[in-house]
């Protein structure tokens, strides 16, 4: 039994083997048979793929510059209107309201006057007493000095008279003591008299003085009242806007007391901030007068002609201004701010837009700066942050160079050297292209002059 089981064993694992050999010559043979169907690839042709660029030829050329800023319109006199005097408002103008205008000279409200007429009569009168004591003053000065050459002559004859009478007694025995004694009492009597009246004739000048400054001292009060009383009464002082208004018929306003605030539209004004390196290299400056002391502070600008547009106006109507005069510089922000005025005339435009320039409004200024001279105008793409442009060299292949840029403008750039006449200059946008790339053309790009 053992041998025939071992039998059986051999073979069943015989066949194993020889299912497994079969197996694997029928794989090798089928691998063979699809292998000699495989064709080899074809080989792969490597081709350089160009850049799709647009270009402009660089032109030098001298460019006028523009600098741009902000600022509101303001009226260039704005007056707040507060009472001299104090009292009762008994009228005031029928268009006194917010926005309304009232031409120069119209009356805008008037204090009762009551108490300030009486305060000039009063003062009147005062006038009057005193010039009349001035007029006695003098008169009784006149007077007295006529009287005191009529005592003075007497006060001498009385002396001669004494002398006389002394003299008989005296010398001849003429006469009685008594006489020589009321002979003097008589010329002792017309000398102090005399006496008198040269001493009060004397303060009389002293007296008129005093009289004539009381004089000057009531004449104070009366033009005072006068003022006051003219001051019940307030005009405009030119062609005013209302722009506030806190005052009705009926209220008592006090001295200092702000109840109107007046605007005059006639000239308006904007300032504009500007960066200090715009302004130190290309706002237009008057030649200092040698005549002139020196200044620590900028020169005159010249009055040249700005242009402003109203930032919510999309139609593009615009106003002209007068370049004016430098305002403040500004140590923290680095800016310049100058003043650009615009007349009322200007103001209202030429009748072709709807609205006209007026205090309040936000606008973009223009303001004509010194001109570039030989200077390569391109679209600002064309020149990256970091101050390189891109050219088509002779193998139409890309060519990378430094310029140095003069100045940004709006969506042009100005470059001032690096670039040379003729020059095929890149105007599409690269992000890091390969140096020497192969570059493909569409249409060239012409650069548009700026527009006034």
């Amino acid at each position: 039994m053992d041998s025939k089981e071992k039998s059986r064993q051999k073979k069943h694992v015989m066949l194993r083997i020889a299912i497994c050999v079969l197996i694997l010559a029928v794989g090798w043979a089928a691998m063979n048979g699809l292998a000699s169907l495989k064709q080899p690839p074809a080989e792969a042709k490597t081709e350089e793929r160009p850049i799709k660029v647009q270009t402009t030829t660089a032109q030098p050329r001298d460019y006028p510059v523009i600098i741009t800023g902000f600022g509101e319109a303001v009226s260039l006199t704005v007056v707040t209107v507060a009472p001299e005097v104090s009292g009762r408002v008994i009228y005031t103008h029928p268009t006194l309201k917010t926005g309304h205008r009232i031409p120069v000279g119209d009356v805008m409200f008037r204090i009762d006057p009551a108490d300030y007429e009486a305060g000039l009569q009063e003062a009147r009168a005062g006038v009057a007493q005193w010039q009349t004591s001035v007029a006695r003053l003098k008169k009784q000065f006149a007077i007295d000095m006529q009287r005191l050459k009529t005592l003075e002559r007497s006060a001498q004859l009385a002396r001669t008279e004494f002398e006389r009478v002394h003299q008989l007694f005296e010398a001849d025995r003429v006469g009685t003591r008594s006489g020589v004694d009321q002979a003097e009492r008589a010329y002792n009597g017309a000398l102090d008299q005399a006496d008198q009246i040269s001493q009060a004739v004397s303060l009389y000048p002293l007296q008129i003085r005093e009289a004539e400054s009381s004089l000057l001292s009531a004449e104070a009060r009366l033009a005072m009242a006068e003022t006051n009383l003219s001051r019940c009464t307030v005009k405009a002082p030119f062609d005013a806007r209302i722009k506030s208004v806190s005052v009705e018929t009926g209220q008592y306003v006090s001295p200092g007391q702000n109840i109107l605030t007046l605007a005059d539209d006639t000239i308006l004004e904007i300032q504009v901030s500007l960066d200090s390196r715009d302004a130190r290299h290309w706002l237009q400056f008057e030649t200092p007068v040698d005549a002139r002391p020196p200044s620590a502070w900028f020169a005159t600008l010249k009055p040249v002609a700005c242009t402003i547009r109203w930032t919510e106006d999309k139609t593009g109507a615009a106003w002209t201004g007068i370049l004016n005069r430098v305002v403040t510089f500004d140590q923290q922000t680095r800016t310049l701010t100058v003043a650009v005025r615009v007349a009322a005339a200007s103001a209202t435009g030429n009748g072709n837009r709807t609205l006209p320039l007026v205090e309040g409004m936000f606008c973009t200024i223009d303001i004509p700066g010194r001109t570039m001279h030989d200077v390569y105008r391109l679209p600002r793409q064309a020149v990256s942050f970091e101050n390189k442009a891109y050219l088509v060299n002779a193998d139409n292949r890309l060519e990378t160079v430094d310029v140095r840029v003069e100045r940004i403008e709006g969506d042009y750039v100005y470059v001032g050297q690096g670039l040379n006449p003729g020059d095929t200059v890149i105007v599409t946008r690269i992000i890091d292209p390969l140096e020497n790339a192969l570059l493909e053309f569409a249409d060239a790009v012409t650069a548009r002059e700026p527009t006034s």
